[in-house]
């Protein structure tokens, strides 16, 4: 999954001014206790941070 792909996804489900605030301040578990800016930031691959995403927000499977 390409980033910009990511970001689009982020903004479907939580908004484009909201998917900001997410991603830099709620701390997932899924991505070792980091936020999502954190995690990219560190090299995580998009998919996998969009996975934990999907897992902390109890998204519905067809969104993975």
């Amino acid at each position: 999954m390409r980033l910009t792909e990511f970001w689009q996804r982020m903004d479907d489900q939580f908004g484009a001014g909201y998917a900001q605030s997410v991603a830099k301040d709620y701390v997932i578990a899924g991505l070792g206790d980091r936020t999502v800016s954190q995690a990219l930031a560190d090299g995580e691959e998009a998919k996998k941070v969009w996975r934990a995403v999907c897992d902390a927000f109890q998204l519905p499977d067809r969104l993975r």
